[in-house]
C-alpha cells in the first residue's frame, strides 16, 4: 500500500465549520463565536461565497442543505432548487430553434432558490439578527477582499466577450476597463447596496422573524423582483447556441415560490446510513453505488490499489446510468428509488461488474419503465462524445462555472451540509441595478418530451448539488461534500469508502488520490461522455495506472493534486468535533475550537 503524508484533521469542541475559502471560514466561525448556532454560521458563510467566489456561486443561485437539529432530532433536506418558470415550455425553446438549453444565457434561468433557502434556515433554525449574519458579505463587497487567482483568470478569459456581448457584466468585472489582478481587493459596491437595502426593509419590522420575512418578500415579491422581471424582458443576451434570446423569468414566478423543507433519501452501508436529496438531485447515486458496493468486501483491497479503483468506477457507472434514465423531480414523474435502493436490484446490478472496464451505458430494466428507458437511451445516442471535465481543477478551462461546499457543526450537535451553486458571473449579464446575474441551472432539462427531466413550467431540473449527512448506529456523524458537477457524488463516494473501510482520520481520508468517471453523460451543456472514461490523480502510482488501462479504462492522467475539493466535519459521543479540507487548490479551509 502506498502511503501519504497527510496533515491533521482540526478538531476542538466548541464547533467547526468548512469551506471552500479560508475568509467564508473564518466568517462562519464568528457567527458560533457571537453565540450562534451552525444554522446562522452556514447562511453567513453562505453569503460571504457569494462574494468570494463568484465565479462558483451567487445570489440568484441554487442551494441544496442536508441539517440535522439538536432541537428535534431531525435530519432534513432544504430544498433551495428553483423550478423551471411558467413560461419554460418544450414548444417555447424548440421555437427558439433549440435542441439543447444553452448552458448560459436567459433562456438557461430557473427561479432563483438559495436566498430563500438561507433566509428559510436562518428564521426556522437559526438565532442570529439577519444584520448579524449579513453585514460580513456587505463588508466585503463594499470594501473589497484580495482577489482570488481563478476568479481573475475567469474574468480575463471571458473580458472580451463581456466587453462585445454582455457590458452590464463588463462594467462589474472589469471596472473602468481595467482587468482585476489577482490578490488585490475588489469590490462590487452594487451588491453591497442591495444587502443594504434588503436589511432596511427588515430592519423596519418589529422582530427578527417579521424582518427575515421582509428580506424574502425583497428579492420574491418587492425590488429584486422587479428588477430581474424588467431585465429577463427586455435583454437579448447572446447565448452558447450563438443566437441572442431573451428569458421567460418574470415576477410572477418569483413571488409564487418558496422554498420547502422535506424528508432526505436514506440509504444503508453497513452500520451508517446516508441522508441526500430526493431524485430531484443526483444524491441517490451515491446511496445506489453504496448498496452495489455492499455486497464486495472494499476493506480488504488497498485503498489505492487498482482493485479498488477498477470497482468502485464501474459501481458508480452503474449507478449513473440509472441517473439518466430515471431521475427526475417526482412532483412530476414516478421515480422507483424502493426498486433502485433495494438488495434485489443491486445483487443483479452487481453481476455486471466485469474484470474489464465497460463501454456501454447500462442503466437497469424496471418493470413498467421499459419505455422510458427505450427513449432515454435513444436520445443519449443521438449525443456527441468528448472531454467531461469538473470546472474548477488547475490544469482546465476557467470559463465554466460550479460550486461550492459548507460543512458547519456546533456544541449542541446541530449539522449543516450545504452545496450552494450557480449564479455564476458566468452564468449571465450582471443585472445593473442589483450586482447579481441569474443562474443557468436549466440547462440540466432535455427539450424531449417524455422523460423524468423534460423541461416542464414549476419543474424542479435534476441537479448535480449533493451534500451529504451520515449517521452511524443512527446518530449523526458526519457531515460532508464537494463541489464539482457529476463529480460530486462520485468523490464523496470514494471519501466514504476509505473513511468506513480503512480507518484513515478526516484529513488522511481526504489527501489519498481521487478519481472520478467520465462514462455517462455529462449534466451541463452540451451533455458529452467519454465511454469508459476515467480521469485519476498521477500520484496513485504508475503500476495503478498501467493496470487500469490494461483493463479498458480510458485513463486521463491529472496532475499530483488536481481532482476534488472535498470538505468534512464529525461530531464524536463525547462532543469532541473535527474537520477537515482538501489541500487542492490551496483554497479550502477548515476551522474549529
Amino acid at each position: 500500500m502506498t502511503v501519504f503524508t497527510t496533515r491533521p484533521e482540526i478538531v476542538g469542541t466548541f464547533g467547526v465549520v468548512t469551506s471552500t475559502h479560508w475568509i467564508a471560514s473564518a466568517v462562519g466561525m464568528r457567527m458560533l463565536e457571537l453565540g450562534g448556532n451552525a444554522f446562522d454560521a452556514a447562511v453567513a458563510t453562505g453569503f460571504v461565497l457569494q462574494v468570494l467566489e463568484p465565479h462558483l456561486n451567487g445570489p440568484a443561485g441554487d442551494l441544496p442543505a442536508i441539517i440535522h437539529s439538536a432541537k428535534t432530532g431531525k435530519t432534513e433536506v432544504i430544498c433551495g432548487q428553483g423550478p423551471a418558470p411558467a413560461g419554460a415550455t418544450i414548444a417555447h425553446y424548440r421555437a427558439e430553434g433549440l435542441n439543447l438549453i444553452p448552458g448560459d444565457g436567459l433562456l438557461s434561468t430557473v427561479i432563483p432558490g438559495s436566498f430563500d433557502a438561507w433566509m428559510l434556515m436562518l428564521r426556522d433554525y437559526g438565532s442570529l439578527p439577519l444584520r448579524t449574519v449579513l453585514e460580513p458579505a456587505i463588508y466585503y463587497a463594499e470594501h473589497g477582499h484580495p482577489m482570488l487567482d481563478r476568479v481573475a483568470s475567469t474574468i480575463a478569459g471571458l473580458a472580451d466577450f463581456f466587453k462585445a456581448e454582455w457590458p452590464t457584466s463588463y462594467a462589474t468585472w472589469v471596472p473602468g476597463g481595467n482587468l482585476p489582478k489577482p490578490g488585490a481587493l475588489f469590490c462590487n459596491p452594487v451588491l453591497a447596496q442591495t444587502w443594504t437595502r434588503v436589511l432596511q426593509e427588515a430592519d423596519a419590522k418589529p422582530n427578527r422573524e417579521a424582518g427575515i420575512e421582509a428580506a424574502r418578500d425583497a428579492f420574491y415579491r418587492g425590488f429584486i423582483a422587479e428588477a430581474i422581471d424588467q431585465f429577463a424582458r427586455n435583454t437579448e443576451v447572446m447565448d452558447a447556441s450563438g443566437k441572442k434570446h431573451r428569458g421567460v423569468l418574470n415576477a410572477d414566478d418569483l413571488a409564487n415560490w418558496k422554498a420547502t423543507v422535506e424528508a432526505p433519501q436514506f440509504g444503508g452501508y453497513k452500520d451508517w446510513t446516508v441522508a441526500k436529496t430526493g431524485p430531484w438531485g443526483q444524491g441517490p447515486v451515491l446511496l445506489q453505488a453504496l448498496k452495489i458496493l455492499e455486497g464486495i468486501d472494499l476493506a480488504a483491497m488497498d485503498p489505492n490499489g487498482a482493485d479498488f479503483v477498477h470497482v468502485v468506477a464501474e459501481a458508480m457507472k452503474l449507478a449513473y446510468a440509472d441517473r439518466e434514465v430515471y431521475y427526475g423531480d417526482p412532483a412530476f414523474s414516478e421515480v422507483p428509488m424502493d426498486t433502485l435502493l433495494s438488495a434485489e436490484y443491486a445483487a443483479e446490478r452487481r453481476k455486471l461488474i466485469g474484470a474489464t472496464a465497460s463501454r456501454d451505458l447500462l442503466p437497469g430494466r424496471i418493470a413498467g419503465f421499459e419505455a422510458q428507458r427505450d427513449l432515454t437511451l435513444g436520445l443519449l445516442d443521438q449525443l456527441g462524445s468528448g472531454a467531461v471535465y469538473e470546472p474548477t481543477m488547475a490544469h482546465l478551462s476557467e470559463r465554466k462555472g460550479d460550486t461550492v461546499h459548507i460543512d458547519v457543526i456546533d456544541r449542541w450537535g446541530n449539522m449543516v451540509s450545504a452545496t450552494p451553486s450557480g449564479g455564476w458571473l458566468q452564468s449571465s449579464p450582471i443585472i445593473p441595478e442589483l450586482g447579481f446575474c441569474l443562474n443557468s441551472r436549466a440547462q440540466m432539462f432535455w427539450l424531449t418530451e417524455g422523460l423524468p427531466s423534460s423541461l416542464a413550467p414549476g419543474k424542479r431540473p435534476r441537479t448535480t448539488l449533493t451534500p451529504s449527512i451520515a449517521l452511524q448506529d443512527g446518530k449523526p456523524r458526519l457531515a460532508f461534500g464537494t463541489p464539482g458537477g457529476d463529480q460530486q457524488d462520485q468523490w464523496q463516494l470514494v471519501f466514504f469508502l476509505r473513511y468506513v473501510n480503512h480507518g484513515f482520520n478526516l484529513q488522511a481520508t481526504i489527501d489519498q488520490p481521487l478519481f472520478h468517471s467520465t462514462h455517462f453523460p455529462g449534466s451541463f451543456f452540451p451533455r458529452t461522455r467519454v465511454p469508459a472514461g476515467l480521469m485519476i490523480e498521477s500520484r496513485i502510482g504508475a503500476d495503478v495506472i498501467a493496470e487500469l488501462r490494461r483493463r479498458g479504462h480510458d485513463l486521463t492522467v491529472a496532475g499530483e493534486w488536481d481532482i476534488g475539493r472535498l470538505t468534512a466535519a464529525r461530531r464524536d459521543d463525547g462532543g469532541l468535533l473535527r474537520a477537515a479540507a482538501t489541500p487542492r487548490l490551496m483554497q479550502a479551509y477548515a476551522v474549529g475550537r
